[in-house]
This record gives structure tokens, C-alpha cells and sequence, in this order.
């Protein structure tokens, strides 16, 4: 009787949790971006956002909640109801990286989240300024063995700062870390020739590699990128399995119901098969993705290993 009792409350529980991701979402639902309007980040959570309110009859709303490398934001998401009324730009910094920098850190990467599903990835892309006289890694390999060399980067414990750390470790050679407040002001830095070389994602820095400005040297990929197929990956030029590829997807807080995450992967997956939004994603230099809920979180776990050990090769910290 007893066991019969125990079957007939998981039937209940089964069935009214599948009544709950029929009736899903019942009012407008909140994704927080954890970076400033106009970024990358922001941008694909409003691609999303607009692409699932139709299909899920409410509104997707983004919310950004900047600072700390976008730890804020995601801790605000951690800490939030896991009822499906929240969800979160899940992203490569906030998500891989700063739990290995930060010290104190309010939530934890794979505990504390419900990964759904990965929207796009871009690697990083090593460039100098044209007018430098390096045109292939060989030539800045070479370069670093018998010059001091000094390399700009987006920030300590950026993704340009540990992409450079790996390059560094792998090749042997000496470097000078200059960081700077953010991307853009890396890159003038370099463009100006006051600082000789840098990492950046290729969303960064297509435009001036379009324009003739920056010269690319390599693409941290596994394969070449379809942005830039005339560009060889370090990986090729004899630094075998290197890669550091940023990568923006989404999730929910940990505990939000199973229904609800398989019928929001289903519909994201949905978003990202679009043509039209496969354009604008190349238009932004991003690969597409559209995984499972389990690919996605594998690949998380993978990525908060590898860049914990980068991290703690490198040394930076924080805080």
C-alpha cells in the first residue's frame, strides 16, 4: 500500500510538473545581462528575448546588471527564484573565469546554475598594428626571444590577459602584461604602436583586421574561423590543442524545474536554427551553437577546469 502511495505522489509530482511547462510562462519573464547595453552580451540577450516572446506568449525583458566582470549580474541571477521568471546571460567571464580570480565569489559556477543552452562562440585572435613589422607568430615568437616585448589586455583576469598567459606558458617566451580598461583601450594602445601585441575576441578587432589596421598572427580556435579563413589558428603553427574561446550562452538558477528548462532549450534551439538569426550572429562574429541542456553543462564544468588551471599558472588575482 505504502509503495503504491509513494507511485501514485510521483505521478502527481510528474504530472503537474509537466501541467507547469505546458502553462509556462504565465507572465513576463526576466533575463538578466550582466554587461552594459551595446555589448555583445546585451545584444544577444535582446536577439533571444525577441525571439522567444512570440512563441512563449510573454514578454522576455533584459535587465543589465553590469559590474565585476559581470559577476553581479550573475549572482543577482543565482540568488533569484528558480521558478523560470529569471534567467541569466551565461558567459566565459563571469561563468569559467572569476570563480578562479575572485577570492570570495556569491555564487558558484556549476552548482548554483541550470544551464540552457549555448548561443555562440568567438575565440580570441591575436593582433599587432599593421604598421609593425611582425607578420606571422613565428616572427613575435622570435621577436620575444631576444626583445623585451610588452602586450596590452582588456583587464587583469580578462580573457585577453589569460588567453596571452597561455600563449606565454605554451611558447616560452618573456612578456610585460599591460592591462587597461577594457578592450577598446587596449587596442588603440596597440594600434598606436605604444604597446606591440594583444589578445582580443574577434568581435573586438574584425573590424580594424577588415580595414587593414591590425594584422591577425592567429585564431585561438581549434579550427580556422570562417571570418577569417586566411588566417591560421595558433594551434596550426605548432602550438597543438591551444585554444581560449569566448563563449555567451544562457541559464536559469539552479532547482528551476526540469519542464521549464527543456521546453526553454527547446525554443532557444528553435531561435538559433533561424537564418536570419544565424546572419546576425556572423554579423556579430559569432559561431552558432544551440546545444542540449547536457552539452552545455558539460561544457561548463570543462571550461571552469581548464581556466582554473590557467588562472592559477598565471597568478592574477583580483582581489
Amino acid at each position: 500500500m505504502h509503495a503504491v502511495r509513494v507511485l501514485c505522489a510521483a505521478l502527481a509530482l510528474a504530472t503537474a510538473g509537466a501541467a507547469s511547462a505546458q502553462a509556462y510562462p504565465v507572465k513576463p519573464v526576466r533575463i538578466i545581462s550582466p554587461f552594459p547595453p551595446g555589448q555583445a552580451t546585451d545584444i544577444m540577450a535582446r536577439l533571444v528575448a525577441e525571439n522567444l516572446a512570440q512563441p512563449l506568449g510573454q514578454p522576455f525583458l533584459v535587465e543589465n546588471r553590469s559590474g565585476a566582470g559581470g559577476a553581479l549580474g550573475t549572482e543577482a541571477a543565482a540568488k533569484a527564484a528558480p521558478d523560470g521568471y529569471t534567467l541569466v546571460m551565461a558567459t566565459i567571464g563571469a561563468l569559467a573565469i572569476s570563480p578562479a580570480l575572485y577570492s570570495k565569489l556569491g555564487y558558484d559556477p556549476v552548482r548554483d546554475f541550470a544551464p540552457i543552452a549555448n548561443l555562440g562562440l568567438t575565440p580570441q585572435t591575436l593582433v599587432v598594428s599593421s604598421s609593425s613589422g611582425l607578420r606571422t607568430l613565428k616572427d613575435f615568437v622570435e621577436h620575444a626571444a631576444t626583445t623585451p616585448v610588452a602586450y596590452a589586455s582588456s583587464g587583469n583576469g580578462s580573457a585577453s590577459h589569460l588567453a596571452m598567459e597561455m600563449f606565454r606558458s605554451a611558447s616560452g617566451v618573456h612578456l610585460n602584461h599591460i592591462p587597461f580598461k577594457g578592450s577598446s583601450e587596449a587596442q588603440t594602445q596597440v594600434l598606436g604602436g605604444q604597446v606591440q601585441i594583444m589578445f582580443d575576441a574577434i568581435p573586438g578587432v574584425a573590424a580594424q583586421i577588415r580595414a587593414g589596421k591590425l594584422r591577425a598572427l592567429g585564431i585561438a580556435s581549434p579550427e580556422r574561423s570562417p571570418f577569417f579563413p586566411d588566417v591560421p589558428t595558433i594551434a596550426e603553427q605548432g602550438y597543438p590543442g591551444f585554444a581560449a574561446v569566448g563563449w555567451i550562452g544562457i541559464a536559469a538558477p539552479a532547482r528551476t524545474p526540469e519542464p521549464v528548462l527543456d521546453r526553454l532549450n527547446a525554443e532557444v534551439r528553435r531561435v538559433i536554427a533561424k537564418p536570419e538569426i544565424r546572419e546576425r550572429l556572423a554579423a556579430l562574429s559569432f559561431l552558432p551553437v544551440g546545444d542540449s541542456r547536457e552539452q552545455f553543462a558539460a561544457f561548463i564544468k570543462a571550461e571552469v577546469a581548464k581556466w582554473a588551471r590557467v588562472v592559477k599558472e598565471s597568478g592574477a588575482k583580483v582581489d
